[in-house]
């Protein structure tokens, strides 16, 4: 049998979306030639290698050995390509990376950009995904490095912080606790909060927290991101729990105060992570070492 390198990333791609569809789409190749791919293949091993359901596609018990065996191949062809990168100028470094909500808005752009910049041939997948999704791919080989909050169990994997991302209560100026330096989530309880959607990770957590005290908090209206709770705390609409980061920020140019949040599980810290006992790529290890290069000491 032969496979060529289109044909195992392909296939990888088909099995981490779940739908020939979507693997040809990230593929950048056309759904007519991504199944006839799929069917060489399997025409060449004489067993299928994916279950057609009516959702979508999952792999046969030899389509899981291929799998395996895809990103393995995969794997070492990035090894070649960044080893070899300082010698061929043809050659092109690739990275991906997951990273939650925090990571991706405060302190990833200033970090990866510096990466980017003395690393002009390398490229990066950069995708958002909530912190436990990051340590699933992980595990299962789907990415190199994952960015997460530390609230999320990381066993099995090798992690070291990469910043400091505690949690504040913002509110407008001349708000009645604007005078406050330390909040408890149980003396919040009375007031109306703007927060994220419920679904999203940091939301849920903060919701959490609050059914622990027995409470439930009083969501005035749900935005889709850290900048947008933050207008609408400053029009007076309710307060919000937001990174410090973020809080610092926004603060510089709207009329906003920020206020410590004096619960142990505000004082999170966000983890880069990456498999044990694996040797990265040359650029992976390189954009780690730059991702590390600022944590706190």
């Amino acid at each position: 049998m032969r496979f060529d390198l289109t044909d195992l990333r392909l296939f990888v791609h088909i099995v981490e979306a779940g739908t020939i569809t979507g693997g040809a789409e990230r593929s950048h190749i056309t759904l007519a030639s991504a199944s006839q791919r799929v069917l060489g293949m399997e025409d060449a091993l004489g067993s299928p290698l994916l279950l057609r359901e009516r959702l979508g596609v999952r792999p046969t018990e030899a389509g899981r050995t291929l799998l395996h065996h895809a990103r393995l191949v995969l794997q070492q062809m990035e090894h070649l390509r960044g080893d070899l990168g300082d010698y061929g100028a043809g050659l092109q470094g690739h990275v991906r990376l997951l990273c939650n909500t925090s990571a991706m808005t405060e302190h990833l752009p200033e970090a990866l950009g510096e990466f980017l910049a003395a690393h002009p041939k390398v490229s990066v997948d950069l995708e958002e995904r909530p912190s436990d999704d990051i340590v699933d791919a992980l595990r299962a080989g789907h990415c190199d490095i994952g960015i997460v909050s530390d609230a999320v169990a990381v066993d099995g994997l090798q992690c070291a912080v990469f910043r400091r991302d505690e949690l504040v209560v913002v509110v407008p100026r001349g708000h009645a606790l604007a005078r406050r330096r330390r909040l408890t989530l149980a003396e919040l309880a009375g007031f109306e909060f703007v927060g994220l959607a419920a679904a999203n990770p940091l939301q849920a957590h903060i919701a959490l927290q609050a059914q622990r005290l027995g409470q439930r908090l009083r969501v005035r209206v749900r935005v889709g991101g850290f900048e947008a709770i933050a207008r609408m705390v400053e029009q007076g609409i309710g307060i919000g729990i937001v990174p410090r980061a973020a809080a610092e920020r926004f603060a510089k140019s709207m009329r906003l105060v920020r206020i410590a949040l004096a619960e142990p599980w505000a004082e999170r810290h966000l983890l880069a992570c990456v498999r044990p006992g694996e040797t990265l790529p040359l650029n992976a290890r390189r954009m780690l070492a730059q991702l590390l290069a600022g944590a706190p000491g």
